[in-house]
């Protein structure tokens, strides 16, 4: 997991060549011409680097739920407002919701989060396939941009 703003995300792109994409798409990203909806802003392999552009209703912490990826980081980008995420290492979760969702790439956990990230505008949460996340935990509404970059 990485919590850095967006400027200083340029020293990730040596990751992968569709993190590089990613972040250097997000550094050009306008976000007053934010249009809810999902695209695809490249591609590595036979896989898109998929942007979805959300409002979602924020959760109490109670209500989130951890989710994991196998094939693909999530890059959390709030828009509006600051985000609230939980995190866990996968490898420290216990209860699994169910079997791996391998259309969707998710697994969901009912462990509780080990820690809390308040994620500002100006801020991103890198998160990879071992790390657990619970996204949206707040109150009210948000905006903010979903980045899912192919692993590998």
């Amino acid at each position: 997991m990485i919590l850095c703003t967006i400027p200083d995300a340029h020293r990730y792109s040596g990751l992968s060549h569709a993190m590089a994409i990613a972040l250097e798409w997000l550094q050009n990203y306008n976000a007053a011409e934010f249009v809810k909806g999902v695209s695809v802003i490249g591609q590595c392999g036979d896989n898109g680097i998929i942007v979805k552009s959300e409002e979602p209703a924020l959760l109490p912490r109670e209500k989130a739920r951890l989710e994991a990826h196998r094939r693909y980081i999530d890059i959390h980008v709030p828009l509006k407002g600051t985000e609230i995420m939980g995190w866990t290492p996968v490898s420290a979760t216990k209860h699994r919701n169910g079997e791996y969702d391998n259309d969707n790439d998710i697994t969901f956990f009912g462990d509780s989060a080990h820690s809390l990230l308040h994620v500002k505008v100006g801020q991103i949460a890198i998160f990879f396939p071992e790390d657990a996340h619970a996204p949206n935990i707040g109150l009210g509404n948000h905006r903010k941009l979903c980045i899912k970059v192919p692993v590998g």
